[in-house]
């Protein structure tokens, strides 16, 4: 399943929410009925595969103008992958990102069609939908293993608490910066720019439509997902903040308030 929900939070005795788009692709954990009996992996392997404490940690559709996620397993599908991205750690995988097999026997071209139009084109529509006039920034939540998988860009690499990404242009190198600077004072550890992950397919399809990052969070337990959470919230309120104060620096720009009125 895929949603989208645009709510208001209140902050700072008024009612106020952050123009921002979240999309949380990988903290969902379930086969559908149509595949459950083909599939050779067990809960725990399915919760590998995917972001562990995604879930927790970006609950924030309460803060946001928009919130896209899905229940879906990463291992199942991954909307994070371009649709003709057939390897296996592709869009529809034969193993997971520790290289354990998925299905008893390769999914078939109608089965694929059948996950491609009940999940994998909604999802992107309604990203493309939410990014709107009410959006500075679209934001791809994920978590990362504390070390890299054999199927990755870092086998065996230990990694930092942290990694924003623009992929060299989905959003100004600035904003990157600026995001990067906020998260590190929240987290127990460095954050790198770029570094292991560029940007997945959602920011770099999405960047046609507006500006989007990817945040990567450690699953070390060096923090709570409680504290986790409450670091991703002060750093999007923090980027949004400074972005209010640079707009305002421009009065010839007309600049455009980081937070919304009420609907």
């Amino acid at each position: 399943m895929s949603r989208t929900r645009a709510v208001t939070a209140r902050r700072g005795g008024r009612d106020v929410t952050l123009p921002l788009l979240l999309s949380v692709p990988h903290a969902g954990l379930s086969v559908p009925g149509e595949l459950a009996g083909g599939c050779l992996l067990t809960a725990r392997e399915i919760a590998e595969d995917g972001d562990g404490g995604a879930r927790e940690i970006y609950a924030l559709e309460a803060e946001v103008a928009a919130f896209v996620t899905t229940d879906v397993a990463r291992a199942v599908l991954d909307v994070n992958r371009a649709p003709d991205d057939r390897r296996a750690d592709g869009v529809v995988k034969t193993h997971t990102c520790w290289d354990v097999p998925i299905w008893r026997q390769p999914l078939s071209d109608e089965m694929v069609e059948w996950l491609f139009a009940t999940h994998y084109r909604p999802y992107h529509a309604t990203l493309s939908r939410a990014a709107g006039a009410r959006v500075v920034l679209g934001v791809d939540c994920h978590t990362m293993a504390e070390v890299g998988p054999p199927i990755g860009p870092d086998h065996g690499v230990r990694r930092p608490a942290g990694c924003v990404s623009n992929a060299d242009g989905t959003c100004p190198a600035a904003w990157v910066e600026t995001l990067a600077r906020l998260l590190a004072q929240g987290l127990a550890g460095e954050v790198r720019i770029n570094d292991p992950f560029r940007g997945g397919y959602i920011a770099r399809h999405h960047a046609r439509e507006l500006p989007w990052v990817q945040i990567e969070l450690s699953r070390a337990p060096s923090m709570s997902l409680a504290a986790k959470r409450a670091a991703v919230l002060a750093a999007l309120r923090g980027w949004c903040d400074e972005l209010e104060q640079e707009r305002g620096e421009h009065a010839s720009a007309a600049p455009r308030s980081c937070e919304t009125e009420p609907r």
